[in-house]
């Protein structure tokens, strides 16, 4: 088998393996696989292929990587999930709320609930916002978490 057809299945290994990881590191290694098959294809030797599939290899780490990590970053989706997607959310008191125990609603959801300023008090009907879930509790006020009370 030709030295070059070698690279290149290396390089198609190593691109399958990056499938699995997505760390961005084997994709590197299949590129300096890939100069390594073209320096074979022209007849280097050995010595030469390999060289040529290390520095091409360390240099697309060092250059290529952050900058496909920082392009991946920044399409990357930043909705907040599980419990943390019931921050700041709506919900509509049930079963009076106070400091002490409390029924809301949230999205169709039945949560307990507990009011943050012990001094509110919120009766079934108002609606209030979640700014915080302990537990299987949600602490809740008449203002967002980012909001300020002045």
């Amino acid at each position: 088998m030709p030295a070059w057809l070698l690279w290149l299945v290396a390089a198609v290994v190593l691109l399958v393996a990056e499938l699995f990881s997505l760390e961005f590191v084997l994709v590197m290694f299949a590129l300096g696989a890939c100069a390594a098959a073209i320096a074979a294809g022209l007849g280097l030797n050995i010595f030469v292929q390999s060289l040529v599939f290390a520095v091409v290899s360390i240099l697309a780490l060092v250059l290529f990587r952050p900058a496909a990590q920082r392009v991946l970053r920044r399409g990357a989706d930043k909705t907040p999930t599980g419990l943390d997607a019931l921050i700041d959310q709506t919900a509509t008191v049930l079963k009076r709320v106070d400091e002490d125990a409390g029924l809301i609603k949230i999205g169709g959801e039945e949560w307990s609930a507990r009011s943050m300023n012990p001094q509110q008090l919120f009766e079934p009907g108002d609606k209030v916002f979640v700014v915080e879930i302990r537990g299987a509790t949600a602490i809740v006020s008449t203002q967002m978490r980012g909001q300020s009370r002045g």
